[in-house]
């Protein structure tokens, strides 16, 4: 089945309420990385707030049947469905809503990841309803602010104290803790690539994380096998590989935005908790 098709067909019974102003196909099927295990993600804007009825209706047209049913928070409605064998994941927005969050990363250069991926749905979407909207909001955000990168890279320089500790857990084997930990390394990791190479966050958690690091260019080298082999190798050697990684990570900081300083940021990451002296 091709999921495009059946999301541009989808997407006509909503533009059916003239309440809806745009709508969007985001997600892995916009960007052509879809799989068998892939849903559809449609973004709806509308010009004033639907109702339970109006964001039902569709679904009743179309023989869906309903997972989830979320009333309005975070300024969004999203609802859960399947037909046809697919499942579709609904977001749904007041267009100022979306304006707003555009001016927030743009102009403000704000780092919300939750922000930044309904940015890159804009970036990335593929139009299905109404072109002039979307097209204003795509060229709001064609152009990554470069002090957003710098934020970007500042927000995630930090590994936490809890890196500190990796040895002592590597000997305790608290493999639990260790290989949090990691992650959550990793995660920074994440962040401070896409600031260096200026994308627009696509997962709140990076998911398609393959997919991902091979559309950047600014990258320490064979970056997708390492990161991915730190979960697969003896713990010992993933933590030496994740030391290495960072070193080069912050090499790369120092060669694209040698205006930030850090120095404090690099002791601190190779700093080891003292073991005690037992008696």
């Amino acid at each position: 089945m091709d999921l495009k098709i059946l999301a541009s067909e989808i997407a006509n019974f909503y533009e059916q309420n003239p309440k809806v102003e745009a709508i969007l196909l985001g997600g892995s099927v916009s960007r052509n990385w879809h799989d068998e295990h892939s849903d559809i993600e449609l973004f709806v804007f509308w010009k004033g707030a639907p109702t339970d009825d109006e964001r039902k209706a569709p679904i009743i047209e179309i023989n869906g049947n309903i997972i989830d049913f979320y009333p309005y928070e975070d300024e969004e409605w999203s609802e859960t469905y399947i037909t046809q064998g697919v499942k579709l994941e609904i977001s749904n927005f007041l267009s100022e809503t979306i304006n707003k969050v555009i001016s927030d990363v743009i102009t403000s250069y704000d780092t919300d990841l939750d922000k930044q991926c309904i940015i890159a749905a804009v970036y990335n979407g593929v139009i299905l309803s109404d072109d002039l909207v979307i097209s204003r909001m795509k060229e709001k955000v064609s152009k990554y602010p470069y002090e957003l990168s710098v934020a970007m890279v500042k927000e995630n320089l930090s590994l936490g104290n809890r890196w500190n500790n990796r040895e002592a857990l590597l000997e305790r084997r608290d493999w639990l803790m260790l290989y949090k930990v990691m992650t959550e390394v990793q995660t920074n990791i994440m962040g401070i690539l896409f600031g260096l190479n200026r994308q627009f966050v696509h997962h709140p958690a990076f998911k398609w994380q393959r997919h991902t690091l091979s559309s950047m260019e600014t990258t320490p080298e064979n970056i997708t096998i390492r990161l991915e082999s730190i979960f697969l190798k003896d713990p010992a050697t993933s933590v030496r590989e994740l030391e290495v990684i960072i070193e080069e990570m912050y090499q790369l900081i120092q060669r694209e935005l040698p205006q930030i300083d850090i120095s404090l940021v690099v002791d601190k990451s190779l700093f080891l908790r003292p073991k005690n002296e037992m008696k």
